[in-house]
């Protein structure tokens, strides 16, 4: 496509040029107009003056031939006299063999009366004819004529000095305006480039300023739109970028439906939640797509009743129940458009197992407490009905109470202790020592216990040395806790192996049993508080269900792991990792 410069060059030259070529063809005719007119004039002035002539002599056939010849020579005419009877009394000039001439001649010879007085003539020639009379009463006629070339020539040029003005003209007028258009189309071109990058997108295009006039002031304004435009689109994009790391953070799912019904937005909280893609859910109608009747139901609720609406459901997941408080909430646009629907998914899933942990925990100390308290207050009542007087049944009935009263202070202290441990300000108070020192401290203890079912308590490594930082009372703890889980779930007979493994940066202790063993469906529920695996056996050895749950605190405070490896009949190990130094 032409450029408007060129196109507006274009028009003002071809105006130009038809004004040009009109002035040139009414300049050509009015010059050739003129010129021919007064050479008519001229030869009208001289027939005069050649007719006075003769009629100052007299008579037509009286002519002074020696004039009329002068007058011939010194005015390069063709002079002709004839009588009233077509006789030719005088013809002088260069044009006697011209073949008009001649006509006009014969004409007059046969009286056809051209005209009495009348101007005519060709390219070549122009005559002039008058009647003639004397004061006798003859008659005549004078013609007279005169080539044109001389006249041709002058206006012809004219006329090549006109046209080389006009030439000229034309040029100068292209030159100067090329440079006019050039100079006011410039800044309009480039607003116009401006403009159209704008529309495209370009919002740090620019175009000059260099005027003060009305294109100067175009160019200023329109560079200003575009700096207004470019820090609306950054201020936008930033808030797009907000926005969208915003949804893209959150850690509940988001799903945007519009008012059609069609997804048009779900961030990465959701697709994570539900495992699925952008590309299975974006711009297709919920109710094909979300698998979920409830979820379904819960926005067409919404679409029907115009409100908002907050309900809790368990949806599979993966061959996974997870719980979720779904909020849903229309989107009313300005002027109360409708525009849509907003679910928000928050997986409380987490927060149902607190809860039931926690239901759990009041239950389990309820339990744990009511046995012993029951234990205590019956045994009581019954010395108080008289069996006091039965000093076997007294000391018997006394030992049972402290026993139960022992259980009930350990359960009150480990339920102490566990509060302290989960507390955020709870310390350690960290020492270097010899880990294989607490070991063996901690199976010399319990060697009776492990006699008394003739189980084989080993500690092959009693005589290394193996430094580590840490709190030395709970990590003696700690094993000894693990070891009289130990003894307790070992059958008679049985053997116990307590292993140490020194690494570059880290230690392992190994306590290995050959036990009754944990089901595997159990092991990720032995750290909780008051889980049993033989519910039985644990409380009859005065167990209170607390006791890995403290060792699981204890090994994170010192930022260790724990590891449960175990087979029903065979045995099982745990395996506690810690490290050499203390990491904080």
């Amino acid at each position: 496509m032409k450029s408007f410069k060129s196109r507006l060059m274009a028009s003002v030259l071809f105006t130009i040029f038809i004004v040009f070529l009109f002035v040139a063809i009414f300049i050509e005719s009015y010059n050739k107009k003129t010129f021919m007119d007064s050479f008519d004039h001229r030869l009208e002035r001289e027939a005069t003056l050649i007719a006075n002539q003769i009629m100052n002599n007299g008579r037509i056939l009286k002519v002074n031939n020696d004039l009329i010849i002068e007058y011939s020579e010194a005015l390069e005419l063709q002079i002709t006299i004839i009588n009233e009877s077509g006789e030719i009394l005088f013809n002088v000039g260069e044009l006697q063999t011209d073949e008009e001439y001649e006509n006009q001649m014969q004409a007059l010879l046969l009286n056809e009366k051209v005209n009495a007085v009348a101007i005519d003539g060709n390219p070549n020639f122009h005559f002039y004819q008058l009647e003639l009379s004397d004061e006798e009463g003859g008659q005549g006629y004078l013609l007279i004529g005169a080539k044109v070339d001389e006249i041709e020539n002058a206006y012809q040029h004219i006329n090549w000095i006109i046209f080389s003005s006009f030439v000229f003209s034309f040029i100068v007028i292209y030159l100067v305006g090329y440079k006019l258009i050039y100079r006011y189309t410039r800044p309009i071109e480039s607003a116009t480039k401006v403009a159209v990058d704008l529309a495209n997108g370009n919002y740090h295009a620019r175009t000059y300023e260099d005027r003060v006039d009305e294109t100067g002031i175009l160019s200023s304004s329109l560079n200003k739109v575009a700096k207004d435009m470019q820090e609306m689109v950054k201020a936008q994009e930033i808030q797009e970028d907000r926005l969208g790391t915003l949804i893209e953070s959150i850690s509940s799912g988001l799903l945007l439906i519009d008012s059609r019904g069609y997804i048009n937005l779900i961030n990465k909280s959701y697709k994570d939640i539900f495992s699925v893609r952008s590309a299975d859910y974006l711009y297709k109608q919920y109710y094909k797509v979300i698998p979920y009747r409830q979820v379904t139901d819960l926005a067409e609720e919404i679409f029907m009743t115009e409100h908002k609406v907050i309900r809790d459901m368990t949806l599979e997941i993966k061959n996974e129940k997870k719980s979720f408080q779904v909020y849903g909430v229309p989107i009313i646009g300005t002027n109360d458009r409708w525009m849509g629907i907003l679910l928000v998914f928050n997986d409380i899933t987490e927060l149902k197992k607190l809860e039931q942990v926690r239901k759990d925990f009041v239950a389990n100390v309820s339990h744990e407490l009511k046995t012993p308290i029951t234990s205590i207050k019956g045994f009581s009542e019954t010395l108080l009905d008289g069996a006091m007087e039965d000093k076997e049944t007294l000391e018997e009935f006394l030992r049972i109470i402290l026993k139960e009263s022992h259980r009930l202070q350990t359960l009150i202290q480990d339920l102490l202790d566990l509060s302290k441990l989960e507390q955020h300000h709870f310390s350690l108070n960290k020492d270097e020592f010899n880990l294989v020192e607490i070991l063996n401290k901690a199976t010399k203890m319990l060697e009776g216990r492990a006699e008394a079912k003739n189980i084989k308590l080993k500690f092959p490594q009693s005589n290394e040395i193996i430094q580590i930082q840490g709190d030395r009372s709970r990590l003696t703890q700690v094993f000894l806790n693990l070891i009289t889980n130990a003894v307790i779930y070992t059958p008679n007979d049985g053997e116990i192996n307590v292993y140490v493994v020194e690494k570059k940066k880290k230690i392992e202790v190994r306590i290995q049993d050959t036990g009754i063993g944990i089901d595997s469906a159990e092991i990720p529920r032995i750290f909780e508080r008051f889980y049993r695996v033989d519910k039985a056996r644990s409380r009859n050895s005065g167990g209170t269900g607390l006791g890995l749950a403290i060792v699981k605190h204890l090994v994170e405070l010192h930022r260790g792991t724990i590891h449960v490896e175990s087979k029903m009949g065979v045995g099982t190990t745990f395996t506690v990792i810690l490290h050499k130094e203390f990491p904080f």
